[in-house]
């Protein structure tokens, strides 16, 4: 267990200590700062402003902005989802797989344009090299640039006084793709090929196994270059089917770290990047402590829960639940990395969540509950936590009969009703698909396991897409018409609504004047502060939850003892 301890600490203070420096590189980004890319960047940045005939410089309107990333996001959605389809005659292709499903193609297609990365299906026996690398790899990045751009939309908002533009989505897509997301990927991709995950054009190879002569194939592929962005858009989607538990995938403890560490760096950075553009730094750390400290805290929960809560087996000693967990990476390096994929919507995994034991799997769950907040999708989990800023200081007014200010602005019934959006959104979807599926007929020919575990395995699965996560209870079989169908309109539907609802909320705000601070406006940056948003946050997820955790997980863990 001190291992363990010792092994968490070290994480948080590399994360700490790396997203400092990336939060304010990235802010110097997106307001137009020389950095020290520019010189090798800028020339590629102005070609694509010409090729796409717009300049780098150009505002537009919440309406405009929107539009811009729905219509954008809209033809990632055809171009993905016909690709699927096609790739039985399409090169790049050196096992022969045939097109997938129109219904699975769908769903996949509306899971990595929305960042969520739900996979139906095993990349290695359903996906050809081109679909990989030609579609859900370029989606990766720009899906990660979308939820950043409309984040810093929202960031301008509350600079920005009585002006009727956020900025540019075709710009902002473009320099947090070019500056940010592509040079960190290409060397993290490198150092993963380092540590042996495997990056190659080669067709499948045919091996004999050393024990009973057996053949067996070993699936290849480009994953490295994958790899890398999924981890840091948040996207979480495997190039193999069991995602970073496959040895080529994540082979060592090292490229393990590194994945996990990636997982979380720019979601934490960017709260840097949030107290940097707003001119105060203070606003930006009461957030990064607020989702630390929920982080710490499920942390804590999921590994005490796997260490202690094991289940007890007559003749057998065992001192953790290593069911389910790469011996490589033990309880400590499966919990941590659990804990940080459903923290930030990442999805990825490199154990089986559906062998947690129950309190361990209610954690990881409510973490998706919550609207992926604890530092959350890359721009989406900021923009969501602001969401949670403005309902409590919104509550706080409420209860001493003033008008609720935030960095300056009034926040005024129109901003409620984006901010109850953005909040509720996500909850209402997970609920309505979890109770459509419950009330299906095959529903239990859906299931590995029955009773309070059977329902942990849908109602997780669709917190997981209501939530835009992507990881899976994998005892839920998702690859059926229902699920493809449903599951990938509740994917479409969470991730835009509630970004629209940002960009309405960013136009809205940057069309006010600026208020003076006075002795009545509330401090949104002392520890008083921190405590009421945490508060606001765990009660809205449990008022929202706790009946459906109730007869999942909950009943789970009282069966089971």
């Amino acid at each position: 267990m001190n291992m363990i301890i010792l092994q968490d600490i070290i994480y948080l203070v590399l994360l700490v200590g790396l997203s400092i420096p990336l939060g304010i590189y990235m802010y110097k980004v997106m307001t137009g700062q020389k950095v020290f890319l520019s010189r090798i960047v800028a020339p590629v940045e102005n070609g694509i402003y010409k090729m796409i005939g717009v300049k780098g410089n150009e505002e537009m309107g919440a309406k405009n902005y929107a539009l811009s990333a729905l219509i954008f996001s809209a033809v990632g959605v055809c171009f993905v989802w016909l690709i699927q389809m096609l790739q039985g005659i399409l090169p790049f292709n050196p096992a022969g797989i045939k097109g997938t499903s129109w219904h699975l193609a769908f769903n996949t297609a509306a899971s990595f344009v929305s960042n969520t990365n739900w996979q139906a299906y095993s990349g290695e026996t359903g996906l050809s090299y081109l679909t990989q690398f030609l579609g859900l790899t370029v989606q990766n990045f720009v899906s990660a640039a979308t939820g950043i751009a409309v984040l810093f939309a929202l960031i301008r908002g509350f600079i920005i006084k009585q002006k009727t533009t956020i900025g540019s989505f075709w710009a902002d897509l473009t320099r947090i793709t070019l500056y940010v997301l592509i040079p960190l990927s290409f060397v993290l991709a490198l150092v993963l090929v380092s540590q042996g995950v495997v990056q190659t054009f080669a067709p499948y190879k045919e091996v004999t196994m050393l024990q009973g002569g057996a053949a067996q194939t070993i699936p290849l592929g480009p994953a490295a270059s994958q790899i890398a962005i999924k981890q840091l858009g948040t996207n979480g989607g495997g190039f193999f089917g069991v995602n970073s538990a496959f040895p080529l995938e994540n082979p060592t403890a090292f490229s393990n770290l590194l994945q996990v560490l990636s997982i979380l760096l720019i979601p934490a950075a960017l709260c840097v990047s949030f107290g940097k553009a707003v001119k105060d730094s203070k606003q930006g750390k009461s957030i990064y402590i607020a989702m630390m400290i929920l982080f710490v805290l499920s942390l804590t929960a999921v590994t005490a829960s796997e260490v202690f809560l094991a289940p007890e087996y007559t003749g057998v000693a065992a001192s953790a639940s290593m069911e389910g967990k790469e011996v490589i990476h033990g309880v400590g390096a499966s919990s941590l990395w659990a804990t940080s994929t459903t923290a930030a919507s990442n999805g990825s995994v490199n154990s089986m969540h559906d062998s947690y034991t129950p309190l361990g799997g209610m954690v990881l769950m409510f973490l998706m509950q919550l609207g992926e907040i604890v530092f959350g999708g890359v721009g989406s989990g900021l923009y969501g936590m602001i969401a949670f800023v403005l309902l409590t200081v919104f509550i706080a007014g409420l209860m001493v009969g003033r008008t609720p200010e935030y960095l300056g602005k009034k926040v005024e019934p129109y901003d409620m009703k984006m901010v109850c959006l953005i909040v509720l959104a996500p909850l209402m979807f997970t609920l309505l698909g979890t109770a459509a599926a419950v009330l299906m007929p095959e529903a239990t020919s859906w299931l590995t396991n029955s009773g309070a575990h059977g329902f942990s395995e849908i109602l997780y699965g669709f917190s997981s897409m209501g939530n835009n996560n992507g990881s899976a209870f994998a005892g839920f079989n998702a690859n059926t018409v229902f699920t493809n169908i449903v599951g990938g309109i509740i994917m479409l539907l969470v991730r835009f609504i509630p970004m629209v609802a940002a960009i309405f909320l960013a136009g809205n705000m940057a069309n006010k004047k600026a208020v003076a601070v006075s002795e009545g406006t509330l401090s949104t940056t002392n520890t008083m502060f921190v405590g009421l948003l945490i508060g606001v946050i765990l009660i809205v997820g449990a008022l929202s939850f706790l009946p459906a955790l109730a007869l999942g997980p909950i009943a789970d863990y009282f069966t089971m003892r």
